[in-house]
């Protein structure tokens, strides 16, 4: 008796267990984060065609907020590799406008539901990045941006790169990199492969 009343014991408990766990809320699991690739932008955008996109929810500040853009481009190229686009990507588009003289753009999909952007639109003379998100899904933003800094700032090794930047505000053209432990922010002539811009 005292052996089929703690066998019945043991499955309530794990009864209780497994409900619990099936009842914890989305908002306290860790996101799931996943880097579009350049190739599958163009699914991503019919997915998400319906989004309305809003940099709202990522107000609150963490860690990656006070870095050099050059350093977090470096970050996210240990973690996730190439950016989903860059400049190079966008500037034959015949609608090309200066408001996308952006040096790199990474998108995500988040617990295979939630769509992310992440830009720079001022190059390496800046701090932090820009957000954009669905706005259905403002409430879970904080604890995706807050996933995201401790992926980065787990980061041991940085990645190498090499980026081209236009600023409109200055027309000038850049050579972001870094290389050898070194970040390298040059002023050059317009790459031959860059079409000459008329804003």
């Amino acid at each position: 008796m005292k052996r089929i009343t703690a066998i019945l014991l043991t499955i309530i408990f794990l009864g209780l267990t497994i409900q619990v766990h099936a009842q914890i809320p989305d908002a306290f699991r860790e996101p799931v984060i996943k880097k579009v690739e350049t190739s599958d932008k163009a699914n991503f955008q019919k997915q998400f065609s319906d989004i309305i996109w809003t940099g709202m929810g990522m107000q609150g500040a963490t860690t990656i907020d006070h870095l050099p853009t050059s350093e977090l481009r470096a970050r996210f190229q240990a973690l996730y590799g190439n950016p989903t686009q860059t400049l190079e990507h966008l500037v034959n588009k015949p609608d090309f406008r200066a408001a996308e003289c952006v040096q790199f753009e990474y998108w995500f999909v988040v617990n295979d539901s939630i769509p992310v952007m992440i830009l720079d639109i001022d190059g390496p003379f800046t701090t932090g990045l820009v957000y954009g998100v669905a706005s259905r899904y403002i409430d879970l933003m904080p604890g995706i941006k807050r996933t995201m800094s401790n992926k980065m700032m787990g980061v041991r090794e940085m990645g190498e790169y090499t980026d081209y930047f236009y600023s409109p505000e200055r027309n000038e053209w850049y050579e972001v990199s870094y290389r050898e432990g070194q970040f390298n922010n040059r002023k050059i002539d317009r790459p031959a492969r860059f079409p000459r811009f008329n804003f």
